[in-house]
């Protein structure tokens, strides 16, 4: 028997495979689709790791499963390769992001090949090539041509480290999600996606994902936050003087007699109007300066003391009787939160309560059923509440919105901040033209004068915004030697005057290209439809293919994307169906979340703390084989899991079980084998099938297991027996089954041939063995024929030995019977 040597038969089997096209997908077949994705990586210099490798094994099981069964499978990938991650990388490297991506992909796919896995090739997409980002940009100017991307100047999330704006998205408990720098507020000219106008769709889509795990589809509910209620007017007065008012949103209108003062967030329009007015401006000035130093999580957080300042010389007006309240500005009270103002009512609310204690203002119960102790946030009967007394909270909800204000539906959710501050990021296909507005201004005859320069100023703009003809797309990223971000709020491009500089496609003038980028989820917010129709020189995807292929049967991924990418692209997609350029309202049917990789030490993985494992140096040491059966075989695929570098050559040895076992094939395509072995036989494909499609990939290799130490104990096996477990333990060591599989002299690829099915006749046996239980102790057992009856059992446990010194001289009061399990004898 020849050497089981992994590293030969593993080259051998990649270069077969990929010259072949083995595991290429067919946009014409007679076959049903599956399609097969995993969240594509983005390719850093450290390679990929055992964090890539879980999810995309699992991925290539699935697809190779699938295959087998008769599919017509895609499993493609490509490279995430625009933004921080990739320019960071180049920045601590002093390479430039081009030449650093390039060499890092073409290490990642090296490592992607020597896995084994089988990706579809001729689908690779990569985001940086100019062929992709243009439809990137194309898909840009649709957003523009509905409203829904725009410009604007606001405050924004500001990562200090990385010197670039940020989404809330990309912001984890105050800290920038890629690097962890506590993130600063800064106001800059950014461009935004509306996102905020899908909210209710983006809802209402999750409820047709019912192959969706919970616990995502809640995380998605919560980001958005949806909340029902009303909006009411405050009038806001100072010394007698009407000086407009201010609108507060509430889910608790039954609670609008307990107001007892009105907070505003410090970053709130409404102060800043009322600055002339406030008595003690100094004090509120600091105060809010203060707050910009501070995160949402700490301004937010429960239990913590709250703060604030009373605006001296303000008060507002209760709209339901007359009565006028203080009002204060809080850095509990945030800017994007309903109105950015908000009434408080103490007795009702926790934070209320606690402001109110603080700072001696009154409580006033206005719902029954609480005490003085604490805040009762319950529904009740109303109390104090004039004409309203005496009604449940939730009639009174209504009737008291209907009279004083207006309902309301408000999200959490905020528009996506779509612009970064950096150079390695898809151009955002905009000209800013100065002739423009001057044609415009003439026109609508409407004149300022400044610095002797005829100027029009539309939300606070000298410019109008041009979009890039479609034609002239791609715009390509020009060629730098400087690339690092200033942090001054402007890119690294806005110093390319020769790239910056160009003439308006409408009037013929001077014009500034825009000089922002597009962020890192860009390129991945469409990217699967891409696959189905990769080299489509005129569109992003036509809709034939997208006939054949979407929408994406399996995706693979992290939890760590929930209220990003996977947020990011149902939007996109959503928005695409609308214009009709997409066939499916969702693009995934299901989503796979993976659990993280620890390291030996039951800890996260980290340089830091030296627990890193490089999957490469198991593949070259163990093989692909035993690597990727080995990560498959750690525990349930969503559940963390911790790796052991030990116990890794357990896997290894199975796997030279299996290599041994063809020396017990007999040359005959069938030969006698016994009954138990081929109702184990058939039990083990018919779990390892329903394992795989169910993601329960330890259990699938654990029946294997079982399986093989059963052929271990006879001296001969059928070739037919061999092959169908070769095939069974394909999807998760290839290289090693498709050998011994053209070792029994087959001609073609196993992959090539079809899963072993499984007859349910022959999934329970013959005979089974039934306790024998005498006097409530189990003295002995009996083999029997299957289903058997009472009749049929009864004389034979009479005559066994081990139970007639029990019975023998005995009175049997009762005997209880069991079918296929048991016999009790009550003396």
């Amino acid at each position: 028997m020849k050497k089981y040597d992994h590293k030969k038969i593993e080259s051998k089997w990649q270069k077969f495979w990929a010259e072949n096209k083995i595991f290429s997908a067919h946009d014409k077949s007679d076959a049903e689709k599956k399609f097969i994705l995993i969240e594509f990586p983005y390719p850093s210099g450290t390679g990929l790791h055992m964090g890539h490798m879980r999810p995309f094994i699992a991925g290539d099981v699935v697809s190779k499963y699938w295959k087998l069964k008769g599919k017509n499978v895609m499993y493609p990938v490509g490279w995430d390769a625009f933004g921080l991650p990739a320019e960071n990388f180049a920045i601590k490297n002093k390479v430039h992001p081009e030449v650093s991506t390039k060499k890092n992909i073409a290490n990642a796919k090296k490592q992607l090949l020597s896995w084994g896995t089988g990706f579809d090739w001729d689908r690779e997409i990569n985001t940086t090539d100019p062929e992709y980002y243009r439809w990137t940009q194309w898909l840009f100017l649709q957003f523009l041509k509905k409203g829904l991307a725009y410009e604007a100047t606001g405050l924004i999330n500001w990562c200090p480290k990385d010197k670039t704006g940020l989404a809330n998205e990309e912001v984890i408990d105050g800290k920038c999600e890629r690097c962890g720098t506590v993130v600063e507020k800064k106001e800059l000219r950014q461009w935004y996606l509306k996102i905020t106008d899908y909210a209710e769709k983006l809802l209402e889509g999750l409820k047709a994902l019912p192959e969706w795990p919970l616990a995502v589809k809640t995380q998605q509910e919560n980001w958005i936050g949806r909340s029902e209620g009303a909006e009411f007017e405050f009038k806001l007065t100072a010394k007698n003087l009407q000086l407009g008012a201010i609108r507060v949103f509430t889910t608790r209108p039954d609670t609008l007699f307990g107001v007892t003062y009105v907070v505003l967030s410090p970053e709130s329009n409404y102060v800043q109007s009322l600055k002339d007015k406030i008595l003690n401006w100094s004090e509120i000035e600091t105060y809010i300066e203060d707050t910009k130093n501070k995160t949402e999580i700490e301004r937010t957080a429960e239990g913590k003391e709250k703060t604030g300042i009373e605006l001296k010389g303000i008060k507002a007006v209760n709209p339901v009787h007359g009565e006028e309240v203080s009002v204060f500005v809080a850095d509990y009270v945030l800017a994007h939160y309903g109105t950015g103002a908000v009434m408080a009512v103490p007795a009702h609310d926790g934070r209320d309560f606690e402001f109110a204690k603080k700072y001696n203002l009154p409580i006033k119960e206005v719902v029954s059923g609480g005490d003085s102790a604490k805040a009762f946030t319950a529904d009740g009967e109303l109390l104090n509440s004039g004409e309203y007394t005496g009604l449940k909270s939730d009639e009174a909800r209504q009737k008291i919105t209907e009279k004083f204000g207006q309902k309301k539906v408000t999200y959490k959710l905020r528009d996506w901040v779509f612009s970064r501050q950096r150079y390695w990021g898809e151009p955002i296909p905009i000209i800013h033209c100065r002739g423009c507005w001057e044609i415009s201004n003439h026109k609508s005859q409407i004149t300022n004068k400044k610095e002797g320069i005829d100027y029009v100023v539309v939300d606070g703009s000298e410019h109008m915004i041009v979009p890039v003809p479609e034609k002239d797309l791609p715009v390509k990223l020009p060629k730098v030697k400087e690339y690092e971000p200033t942090g001054t709020g402007d890119s690294p491009l806005a110093a390319i005057e020769k790239w910056v500089k160009v003439k308006c496609s409408e009037c013929g003038g001077d014009a500034r290209r825009e000089t922002n980028t597009m962020p890192q989820w860009a390129g991945s917010s469409w990217y699967w439809l891409r696959y189905t129709d990769p080299k489509n020189t005129t569109n992003f995807s036509s809709q034939e293919s997208q006939k054949v292929w979407t929408p994406v049967d399996i995706y693979f991924g992290g939890m760590e994307h929930t209220t990003l990418h996977l947020l990011y692209s149902r939007f996109w997609n959503l928005f695409l169906y609308d214009q009709g350029l997409v066939l499916e309202k969702e693009p995934f049917t299901k989503r796979v979340p993976h659990g993280m990789i620890l390291g030996p030490d039951g800890e996260k993985m980290s340089k830091s703390r030296g627990n890193v494992v490089n999957p490469d140096d198991f593949v070259t040491d163990f093989g692909a084989d035993t690597t990727r059966l080995y990560m498959m075989f750690l525990g349930p695929h969503e559940n963390r899991v911790a790796w052991n570098s030990d116990a890794i050559i357990g896997t290894r040895r199975f796997l030279e079980k299996v290599w041994r076992i063809q020396e017990k094939v007999n040359e005959k395509k069938t030969v006698s084998e016994s009954k138990e072995l081929e109702i184990l036989l058939h039990k083990t494909i018919k779990k390892v099938g329903e394992d795989i499609e169910s993601f329960r990939f330890n259990t699938a290799i654990s029946s294997l297991m079982i399986l093989v130490n059963e052929i271990e104990k006879v001296e001969v096996i059928s070739q037919e027996t061999f092959g169908s477990i070769l095939k069974l333990l394909s999807p998760f060591a290839p290289h090693m089954t498709d050998e011994l599989w053209a070792d029994l002299g087959n001609k073609e690829s196993l992959y090539l041939e079809s899963w072993p099915s499984y007859d349910e006749s022959k999934l329970v046996s013959e005979t089974v063995s039934i306790v024998v239980q005498i006097a409530g102790k189990v003295r002995a057992h009996v083999v029997v024929g299957r289903d058997v009856t009472e009749e049929v059992v009864l004389p034979l446990v009479k005559d066994l030995p081990e139970a007639k010194k029990w019975l023998d001289g005995k009175e049997i009061k009762r005997v209880v019977f069991v079918k296929n399990k048991l016999i009790s004898f009550v003396l």
